[in-house]
């Protein structure tokens, strides 16, 4: 019924928990999850858990906020996005939130390694996992250079767990991305947000979880898991007036339609 579109199970507190996990999606009706690449490193581990269980799938690519791991390149990349059960680039993008003392100037290696990602994206025409903080604009910027969103011919994606305000959400939109709405959308500080949920049209919308991170209420400032999506759905419903079972449906078709993720027999 719920399809988590972003969650990271390969990290050790939920990668040893995996069959209690999915007992627990199984209990939730969250039937499939896409577990998201951060690193070159951490690939086989991401790759293993989606090729070890027929209800999980798998990205690959190299978080714009990691230093100090192994940097892509068009081929290596490439490559590992040709497997079996890879199902788009990333999560890739921007993030100036922790500049630490640099300037924006000095994130042009960001920059590049972001390029790098929808080039890939591009010649396999896979979705590209869009993460950006503090960094919409150039984000938006670098997507159109490199002509990365469907109004380009582009493969588009998702901009995932997103926080930004309508009007960037509009930009995306407008260049052909979905929009994936997170356990944030259920904390009280986050009107905003819900009022960014009610306009983006539910034909573009997904829900994720980005476990182990940022659990919905009532579960806030726990270990995440894809059995609390429903909670993501649940809200969104409530902000758009729509049921429940509409979301459930309704994002579950956008991310089969987006990612060509297969339905379950």
């Amino acid at each position: 019924m719920f399809v988590d579109s972003h969650c990271h199970l390969s990290f050790p507190e939920l990668r040893e928990r995996i069959d209690a996990i999915r007992a627990d999606m199984a209990a939730a009706q969250v039937d499939r999850a896409l577990l998201i690449c951060t690193t070159l490193e951490e690939f086989d581990t991401v790759h293993g858990l989606a090729m070890a269980h027929d209800n999980f799938w798998a990205t690959a690519g190299v978080h714009p906020d990691n230093e100090g791991v192994t940097e892509p390149d068009e081929t290596t990349l490439g490559a590992l996005a040709r497997r079996d059960k890879v199902l788009a680039i990333g999560e890739t993008g921007l993030d100036y939130y922790r500049l630490n003392g640099r300037s924006v100037a000095d994130m042009a290696w960001q920059r590049e390694r972001f390029r790098v990602h929808i080039r890939v994206a591009r010649q396999l025409a896979k979705p590209l996992v869009i993460h950006t903080r503090s960094a919409s604009d150039d984000t938006l910027a670098v997507l159109r250079e490199e002509q990365g969103g469907t109004v380009h011919g582009g493969p588009g994606g998702v901009f995932h767990c997103f926080t930004e305000t309508a009007a960037v959400a509009r930009a995306a939109l407008d260049l052909g991305f979905y929009i994936s709405f997170s356990g944030i959308i259920t904390f009280r500080n986050a009107q905003d947000l819900r009022e960014v949920a009610a306009f983006v049209p539910l034909d573009r919308c997904l829900i994720e979880t980005d476990s182990p991170y940022l659990a919905p209420v009532p579960y806030r400032g726990k270990t995440n898991s894809p059995a609390y999506v429903p909670h993501v759905a649940a809200e969104l419903a409530k902000a758009k007036g729509l049921s429940l079972q509409a979301v459930a449906e309704a994002t579950s078709r956008n991310a089969e339609r987006l990612f060509a993720l297969p339905a379950l027999a």
